[in-house]
């Protein structure tokens, strides 16, 4: 064994190894309990950055124990390769979104190879490629045939910048999620897939996910928004068609005042005709964003339509305002207002001098001023006619029962998601496969004619897509007739939702997936960040049931468990090029290996908290390392190790044995059950320490020693596999140490012949003292009793008590 630690061999000559043996090939076998970890696959925008690595690593680590104990390990990777940026890059870099992004595939392919990720490379899949994205074309004509996906004319979320639709989930502080140009409203054909319709399962089956962080659980549970109410509606004087709205507060509505519809409502249309600044108003209100958090923060502001409504219960005539914080995609387009019991519709009443009708008082007779803000909590109904008196509960059935019997409403539940568009306007994604006729019928792409495949030999002007004016691509025919190529793409989001399905079959290539998914599906672990979480998560969720429901999958739900890495900060903040605090991982794996790399960032903090970069902190990292590499040298050079006779060790041998088998119970728990990989590290270190301290140099000590440098070796190969690899190989060994099995503990080590036992006087620590680990209370306090430095303390005093708590503490009570 050679002396010194040198990572660069020891990992170069690991790798080989590794690749040469296709040591991390999965293959499914029923013999075997499988266990499938999985990382969110990256975007591949030029080259890792620290969050990468981390994320990456305790993948790694998770998967190598998981093998370790026995289980058929998949952990593939691929390349989450539409979007944006690749457009972006192409239009600065003056090429094509392809050759930019195969170019980057290459070179972050090269660098997760460096940092020793035991990854199935036969498994790779990059979105961006036909053998991929046909069978989401065909998945989505499936989906069109059974009324799940849908066109049709909407209000979207426009990105002036970016020239494309967004997604609510895509627009963050009322800006654009890639490039932050402020959103603006706008109309035009969408697709759509029916994601309410899984509302229901998708809420409940949350309940399912007891492996989930329950932050995840509840963004997903408030996204999702499910609320029960009454749907009712409105007469309106002079016209046959009445206005419905929804509501959660039926209690509130005798204190009705005014409808306020959205500014595209037919009714605020109709108005608009006669009156220029109504449709003025309705223009301008079209610039607003759709998304509720835009809505929430916009300024007020409406106008009357000169309609009246009619109150359901009084008769009363209300006037019906057109109002730029409703949209005509949420619910019916209209809202009842009642301006004393909520704080928006109060705002409202008060800008347009509006009637304020108190309708609820507190149960607990609390006053309240109603002329400051509305009263919002639930209380005792007043002003409210033959519902005086009525408690929440009791109004809301009393209300929805009233209007059911006139047969204008009836209890309803609602929920805030809304149907996902998965349209986009810009070029590198994968082309949606409808045709449209001459006629206006839109139609599907025949099966035997997909993939309908994104040409990729272009040339990026920087506004419009290129496929957009391209007869090449765009004319086609349809039974002999000419027709016209959508030339939308699908919402990356499409391909990120079904993509860890395919790794599973990724060469099939005359179906979506094969019966082998059902062997591996669902991933049982799965990492990745919590930015995800109403994003891609929801919508994975969401796309595996449908292919559950299409009879491809067996599994209710995608992922079982689900690890929520923090970020990497440096200087307090994430790093990020803009912030100029970014570290180079290629940098740091030629400096110091990638083993270092890898340690630091499990050892640093617990996984789902954000890690704080630290030169100092990775230095250390390498000297553990340099020292773990000294100790086996020492080791093996001290002379030969005998058998193990567990029967014959010494105090100082069952020490160092007891010590072994403490670490590998803890590591073992911290690794399975807490996944906090921080901790065990630190369990190994002192593992180390107590090893560096052993002298016995005896055929039975290097024996005890020998097996605490085994087991230190093992319980870190999922970390440094690199160093492990080389180690076990040095201690003698020649099966691949990722394929040995996890150490067990032998409990009879963790047996103590003595304990150490704290003596008190006074509650203050005096003494210890070391007694058998069989000895009585009796014993113990004659023990402590007798020790010199006691003695001095009780000199001349009277012992009242002595308190003897077993394999603790003896506490003496004298004065």
């Amino acid at each position: 064994m050679q002396e010194q630690y040198s990572p660069q061999q020891i990992e170069q000559a690991a790798q080989g190894y590794w690749e040469a043996n296709k040591v991390f090939k999965a293959v499914a076998d029923s013999s075997k309990e499988k266990y499938y970890c999985l990382s969110m696959f990256p975007y591949p925008s030029g080259r890792l950055h620290m969050g990468h690595v981390r994320n990456y690593t305790i993948g790694d680590v998770i998967s190598r124990y998981q093998r370790m104990q026995g289980k058929n390990v998949l952990q593939p990777m691929g390349w989450d390769a539409f979007g944006m940026p690749a457009e972006n890059a192409a239009i600065k870099n003056k090429t094509a979104p392809a050759k930019w992004t195969d170019e980057n595939i290459a070179y972050m392919k090269g660098q997760l190879k460096k940092l020793g990720f035991g990854y199935d490379w036969d498994r790779e899949i990059a979105t961006c490629k036909p053998e991929y994205y046909k069978w989401e074309q065909w998945f989505f004509t499936q989906l069109v045939e059974k009324g799940l996906a849908y066109k049709k004319t909407s209000a979207v979320n426009w990105c002036p910048e970016d020239q494309t639709v967004l997604a609510n989930e895509q627009v963050e502080d009322g800006g654009c999620w890639r490039c932050g140009t402020k959103v603006v409203r706008k109309e035009i054909p969408q697709w759509f897939i029916k994601i309410t319709a899984y509302a229901e399962e998708l809420l409940n089956d949350l309940d399912k996910l007891e492996g989930w962080p329950d932050k995840v659980k509840a963004m997903q549970r408030n996204w999702i928004g499910r609320s029960e109410g009454l749907e009712f509606s409105f007469g309106v004087e002079g016209k046959e068609e009445r206005l419905s709205v929804y509501t959660t507060r039926p209690d509130t509505i005798m204190g009705v005042t005014y409808v306020a519809v959205a500014a595209t409502h037919p009714l605020a249309l109709e108005a608009a005709q006669t009156n220029a600044e109504l449709a003025a108003f309705v223009e301008e209100s079209k610039q607003t964003s759709t998304t509720e958090a835009d809505l929430a923060t916009v300024e007020k502001k409406g106008m009357d339509t000169g309609f009246k409504a009619i109150h359901p219960v009084t008769g009363e005539a209300v006037p019906v305002f057109a109002a730029n914080f409703v949209l005509m995609e949420y619910g019916s387009g209209a809202v009842m207002s009642v301006p004393a019991h909520d704080q928006r519709d109060f705002e409202f009443a008060q800008k347009y001098n509006l009637p304020i009708k108190q309708v609820i008082q507190p149960a607990d007779g609390a006053e309240f001023d109603l002329s400051q803000a509305a009263y919002t909590d639930k209380g005792v109904l007043c002003n409210s006619g033959q519902f005086d008196g009525l408690d929440f509960q009791a109004a809301f059935d009393a209300i929805c029962a009233f209007m059911t019997e006139q047969g204008i409403g009836e209890k309803k539940v609602n929920y805030r998601l809304r149907d996902w568009g998965v349209s986009r306007q810009r070029y590198w994604g994968a082309p949606i496969p409808t045709i449209n006729l001459e006629d206006g019928t839109v139609v599907t792409t025949p099966v035997d004619q997909l993939p309908v495949v994104l040409p990729t030999d272009v040339v990026m002007d920087g506004v419009n897509s290129p496929i957009k004016n391209n007869p090449a691509f765009s004319d086609t025919t349809y039974n002999g007739q000419p027709a016209q190529r959508e030339t939308d793409t699908f919402d990356t989001f499409m391909e990120s939702s079904w993509y860890f399905a395919r790794y599973c079959c990724p060469e099939a290539d005359d179906a979506m997936l094969t019966e082998e998914a059902n062997y591996w599906l669902p991933v049982d672990q799965y990492i990745g960040g919590v930015e995800h979480a109403i994003l891609h998560l929801l919508y994975a969720r969401f796309f595996h049931k449908l292919l559950r429901d299409a009879g491809l999958v067996k599994s209710d739900e995608p992922f079982t468990r689900l690890l929520t890495q923090g970020m990497v900060n440096k200087d307090g903040s994430k790093m990020s090029k803009s912030k100029g605090n970014t570290v180079d991982p290629q940098e740091m794996i030629e400096k110091y290996g990638a083993d270092t790399v890898r340690l630091f960032m499990m050892f640093t903090a617990p996984p789902e908290q954000s890690l704080e970069w630290n030169d100092a902190g990775v230095d250390g990292s390498y000297r553990f390392l340099r020292r773990l590499w000294s100790l086996a040298h020492r080791h093996l050079n001290a002379g030969k190790a005998g058998e193990l006779d567990v029967s014959a060790l010494n105090g100082e041998q069952k020490a160092l044995r007891r010590k072994t088998h403490e670490t590998i119970s803890k590591v073992s728990d911290d690794i399975e059950r807490r996944q906090t990989f921080n901790t065990a590290i630190a369990a190994v270190m002192e593992l180390c320490n107590e090893i560096s301290k052993f002298e016995d140099r005896s055929e039975l000590g290097l024996a005890v020693e020998r097996e605490a440098l085994e087991a230190a070796t093992l319980l870190l190969s999922p970390i440094v596999p690199h160093i492990a690899h080389q180690l076990w190989i040095e201690l003698g060994h020649t099966e691949n140490v990722v394929d040995t099995p996890w150490p067990t503990v032998d409990e009879a080590a963790l047996v103590k012949d003595e304990l150490t036992i704290v003596v008190q006087v006074l509650g203050k620590k005096r003494a210890e003292i070391i007694v058998s680990a069989n000895a009585d209370s009796k014993e113990i306090e004659a023990q402590a009793l007798a020790h010199p430095n006691v003695e001095k303390f009780i000199e001349g005093k009277t012992v009242r008590k002595v308190i003897v708590v077993p394999g603790r503490l003896v506490n003496i009570v004298a004065n």
